[in-house]
């Protein structure tokens, strides 16, 4: 079977959109090859997605829960995960904070009162700028789920 392909080829898995580059194929694929392919072209071991960036996994804050009439003048939230890089922050309540990134599963920012105004929920959530992967079919970057502070 001989196939022409003239655009990037789309792939979609449950955690994300891969392009696998045109190509002629002029016989069939063993599923090894696909495999291969696949794995290329969803940045496992494509060598030009060396830039790419990761989408953080946000499992945790710490503290989770705290009580208004007791809150300090300032605290230390910690996120805890994954695929966290040097690029990574802390968005808390559609702000993005000043973040040290400790390790790639542990990330700190400094909560102080003033942000939060009144008892009730407020949202947590690592950003991961996209990387210079140009147009090479390489996804990067990303935000993680909301994880929830809850102020008593």
């Amino acid at each position: 079977m001989t196939m022409s392909a003239p655009c990037w080829r789309r792939l979609v898995t449950a955690d994300r959109e891969c392009f696998i580059p045109p190509f002629p194929l002029t016989a069939r694929l063993s599923g090894l090859v696909l495999a291969l392919l696949f794995l290329l072209a969803c940045n496992a071991l494509n060598p030009l997605c060396g830039s790419a960036r990761p989408v953080p996994v946000l499992n945790s804050i710490s503290p989770p829960t705290l009580t208004f009439s007791q809150l300090p003048p300032s605290f230390t939230l910690t996120a805890n995960g994954s695929n966290f890089v040097s690029s990574s922050v802390v968005v808390f309540n559609d702000a993005t904070l000043a973040t040290s990134v400790n390790s790639h599963s542990m990330l700190t920012v400094t909560i102080t009162a003033s942000m939060i105004s009144a008892p009730g929920t407020y949202n947590v959530q690592v950003h991961t700028p996209a990387g210079t992967t140009a147009d090479v079919g390489c996804s990067s970057g990303g935000d993680s789920v909301v994880r929830v502070l809850t102020v008593n």
